[in-house]
């Protein structure tokens, strides 16, 4: 899926390969209690977790036949380590997306800057048909960046292993 380590750019952004050089600033994300607040985790993460979590990321950028890539996102004016996003194929067997980004950088229109590149990257160099999004109902920042990005509510259900509610959106490539 990758060629070389960068991904895609956006006008402020690109999304790289994650290297053990972003524990730091990935921790600092990881271990925020609002950053975490409606991620499966729900939880604020510990350094050791961070590293095991990154580290396995990294392991699985040379594993035959993955389907779990989450990329680093930095700024272009000065390579500062924004967040990450992700494009998985989940237990439902769709392409799914995901993104985080640290605190510090909210509201500054990364996380829609995110989504837009990554829609791009899985449509036009990929060649999906569609992608899905899960995100906490109550999560609404979140909901208000994949509206405005053109996805659209497919479901509103009661997530029984999370215990919330969930949101699915999709968005389909247009021809």
């Amino acid at each position: 899926m990758t060629k070389g380590i960068m991904i895609f750019e956006t006008p402020r952004l690109y999304a790289r390969l994650l290297k053990l050089d972003d524990l730091e600033a990935m921790h600092e994300m990881q271990s925020d209690e609002e950053v975490m607040r409606y991620t499966s985790q729900r939880a604020a993460m510990t350094r050791e977790e961070t590293l095991t979590e990154l580290t396995d990321l990294i392991i699985r950028y040379d594993q035959p036949g993955n389907d779990f890539w989450v990329w680093a996102v930095a700024r272009r004016e000065d390579i500062a380590f924004v967040g990450t996003c992700a494009l998985i194929v989940n237990e439902a067997g769709e392409q799914e997306i995901g993104y985080r980004c640290l605190r510090k950088f909210w509201g500054n229109g990364y996380g829609m800057e995110m989504i837009l590149g990554l829609n791009a990257y899985a449509f036009d160099e990929l060649g999906l048909e569609s992608l899905a999004a899960y995100v906490f109902s109550d999560n609404t920042a979140s909901v208000r960046i994949l509206e405005k990005a053109g996805y659209q509510l497919e479901k509103e259900f009661f997530n029984e292993e999370e215990q919330c509610m969930d949101k699915i959106y999709r968005i389909h490539r247009r021809t």
